[in-house]
């Protein structure tokens, strides 16, 4: 029976219950499958079956920092209501960090990129595995506890960024990023005129148990490049060193 009430799944095992998980899924029982794996693993999950409901756990979620703050959110992506990439493009432009797990039928190399480009952090193709949904739920909320080792503070031209308090300032004015782009900047002004390659980046942010392809790297550079550079067709701090990667500086 479809109904938009989100219902929440809390762990008998008691595990790992300071990690809330909404799920967001349209088909009933896929819906329920999930977070009942996920509630198996020690997660509290709350699951909603429509894009708007999924917002609006959301917003309640910022409004009380207490026990409804979610740390993960698997998105499908065929959601009534409001679909699951326009739910990514407006938590990205609030400026909300969440990690984002796509789910989705569309398995071309292209509907996968899109979703990266929109904000997801992860995409995961039907049909999947319940093993492999929780390994990359898992591994996702692991990434976001890792960090590079901060500076108090870390400045490079017009760029200063304050690692403890997750701000970047560019040319005097805030700009915000996704815990990525925030990693990759962090990992760029900590060795300035470093070259990476995108396995090393893909290694260092993304973290050793990645699963996807290099492309990632590309699709965060180039939206690092549009908020911080003033062309970012041809860009003063990011640059592309042919046949070797990235440089900062």
């Amino acid at each position: 029976m479809y109904t938009s009430e989100p219902v929440q799944y809390t762990s008998k095992a008691s595990i790992n219950t300071t990690n809330r998980i909404l799920v967001v899924e349209d088909e009933e029982l896929i819906r329920e499958t999930i977070a009942l794996a996920l509630e198996g693993e020690g997660y509290v999950a709350m699951a909603v079956a429509d894009g708007r409901a999924a917002l609006e756990c959301l917003a309640n979620s910022e409004s009380n920092s207490g026990e409804n703050t979610f740390d993960l959110v698997v998105l499908d992506l065929m959601l009534p209501q409001i679909n699951g990439l326009d739910i990514c493009r407006l938590l990205r432009y609030q400026g909300n960090p969440i990690p984002i797990l796509i789910l989705s039928a569309k398995g071309s190399e292209t509907d996968r990129v899109l979703g990266l480009e929109v904000g997801a952090d992860d995409y995961l193709t039907k049909p999947f595995s319940m093993r492999e949904l929780v390994a990359r739920c898992r591994a996702l909320l692991r990434r976001q506890r890792l960090s590079v080792t901060p500076e108090p503070i870390l400045e490079y031209k017009d760029i200063t960024m304050y690692p403890q308090e997750c701000r970047v300032l560019v040319r005097g004015e805030e700009v915000n990023l996704s815990p990525k782009e925030f990693r990759l900047l962090e990992l760029f002004m900590s060795y300035t005129r470093r070259v990476w390659s995108r396995e090393q980046l893909l290694d260092r942010v993304w973290g050793p148990d990645f699963v996807g392809d290099s492309k990632t790297v590309d699709v965060h550079i180039r939206w690092l490049r549009e908020k911080l550079e003033q062309d970012p067709s041809r860009p003063e701090y990011i640059v592309t060193i042919r046949g070797f990667g990235y440089r900062f500086g």
